[in-house]
């Protein structure tokens, strides 16, 4: 038996956002199940010019780094180390697969605009040769063309879109990891990982290690974390950013350490009866199908990441201005709650999801800068940076997407902080020179008497900033600039009937 498996020919088991041995259909099915009947070569190509300005971040880069080193940790103790290539996979794939052999290239389907046409060309590429790239769902419940409406379109609304995942059933049980592989005796040379220097060079993400431990032992970890309790409390403090309520999965599911599948069957084993809607376990695996509505829009919408959805916000009076831009990026607008969501952000690579909604709707809003520059800005600070959930979630708060808020609904960013974080424990942890102003002070500095500032050793303007527009300011500009768009797109459109 061991003869026939070495003469036959092996696979290339090609590594993208799936970096996990367990529930990995595209290895699975290359090794032929947990026989691992056949000789695989595993392979991570660094392909930045391929996905251009949505190659990676910072933070995305610092996550691969460690990431790549678990998982060829993982697989060197398999019996198949992994392979280290940089270069234009459509160049790489086929030469590898012509330089050991292989029939067949597995992957893990990936829905990104650019990789989409990319592995249009190199299917084509191994064809012509007489090979086939096998693409395997790996990082969705669903393949976004599974999941149609009665008429048999692409979902535009969140709600409806859900529901028909949840007539669709649970998905399939996760697929256990290998306990052997069989590698290639000669494997042909790789990189070494500390020659793609994807760690910063400045002390920027010293402290992203004191959050996250990347790869797949860490986001097991933390997923049995969650599910052994959190899981039960998330619908109560889900909104609370000052304490961990939060699953803190989403870097470990971009990467694919972890799996949707894993997810929704370890809340499921966890909460048995409660995965239906309107049952507890639900709010936080609503979350789960929002990222597989993030996806499905992307599918069908490939322009999501670069132009609103709705066309009319093309007309948009957006009013750029790089001082303003950067005082948001470094959490210095004035405005507590969100300040601290920006500097947890550059601390951690990670923000709350109900403080990225207040800082987003900030800058749209309030400050009017166009929200391609914040995603740019979130692109290349977070550690879960997602193309699909990153654009979608800017498109929401700028109310262009498919199934956003409207955009006349201003958050009020004093309010907000007031209402989700009325202990002021998340802002004084972030914006610790507001840490000693009494709690009705806190979220509006600007308004503490003199003697509560000399109290709590705050100078404003020289420690911090006040409000860089004001509150009321800011709404009122931001409803004559929709309203300025919509006086366009009437005009337009009585252009065209014309």
């Amino acid at each position: 038996m061991g003869a026939m498996h070495s003469s036959s020919p092996p696979a290339l088991v090609w590594f993208r956002q799936d970096l996990r041995l367990a529930d990995n259909p595209a290895l699975a099915a290359a090794t032929g199940g947990l026989a691992a009947a056949r000789r695989i070569l595993p392979v991570y190509v660094l392909d930045p010019d391929a996905a251009g300005r949505w190659a990676p971040g910072g933070a995305g880069r610092w996550w691969l780094h460690y990431s790549l080193e678990s998982l060829g940790r993982s697989l060197a103790a398999c019996g198949a180390p992994l392979l280290l290539v940089r270069g234009r996979a459509e160049i790489v794939i086929p030469a590898l697969a012509d330089a050991v052999g292989a029939a067949e290239v597995f992957a893990g389907r990936l829905y990104e605009p650019w990789a989409r046409e990319r592995d249009q060309r190199i299917a084509e590429a191994l064809e012509a040769a007489g090979r086939q790239l096998r693409l395997s769902t790996s990082s969705l419940l669903r393949e976004p063309t599974q999941v149609r409406s009665g008429s048999g379109k692409p979902y535009a609304v969140y709600t409806p879109f859900a529901k028909a995942m949840a007539a669709m059933g649970g998905p399939a049980a996760p697929l256990p990891a290998p306990e052997r592989l069989q590698g290639l005796e000669a494997p042909p040379p790789g990189e070494a990982l500390a020659d793609w220097a994807l760690l910063p060079r400045r002390g920027w993400a010293d402290a992203f290690a004191t959050v996250w431990t990347p790869g797949e032992a860490g986001a097991t970890a933390r997923l049995a974390e969650f599910a052994a309790g959190p899981v039960r409390q998330y619908a109560a403090r889900r909104n609370d950013p000052g304490v961990d309520g939060s699953s803190g999965l989403s870097p470990h599911l971009h990467w694919g350490e972890i799996s949707p599948r894993q997810v929704w069957a370890a809340v499921q084993a966890a909460m048995p009866g409660e995965v239906v809607p309107g049952a507890p376990a639900w709010t936080f695996l609503s979350e789960v199908l929002w990222r597989e509505f993030s996806y499905h829009v992307l599918w069908h919408r490939p322009g999501l990441p670069e132009a609103p959805l709705r066309q009319r916000y093309a007309a948009f009076p957006w009013a750029p201005d790089a001082a303003l831009l950067r005082a948001w990026e470094r959490g210095r607008t004035g405005y507590p709650i969100v300040d601290a969501g920006m500097r947890q952000l550059w601390r951690h690579g990670w923000m709350h999801n109900r403080v990225r909604m207040i800082a987003a709707s900030l800058l749209v809003k309030h400050l009017l800068q166009p929200w391609q520059h914040g995603a740019a800005w979130f692109w290349d600070t977070l550690v879960d940076a997602d193309l699909a959930a990153n654009s979608a979630g800017w498109q929401w708060v700028a109310g262009s997407g498919s199934d956003a808020a409207p955009y006349f609904r201003v958050f009020n960013p004093i309010l907000q902080g007031e209402k989700f974080d009325p202990s002021g424990r998340y802002v004084r942890r972030f914006v610790p020179e507001l840490a000693k102003l009494p709690d009705r002070y806190l979220h509006r500095p600007w308004e503490a008497p003199e003697p509560a500032l000399r109290e709590a050793g705050l100078i404003l303007d020289r420690d911090y900033p006040r409000p860089v527009v004001e509150h009321a300011e800011g709404r009122r500009r931001a409803l004559e600039a929709l309203a300025q768009m919509v006086t366009a797109a009437e005009a337009q459109a009585e252009g065209a009937a014309a």
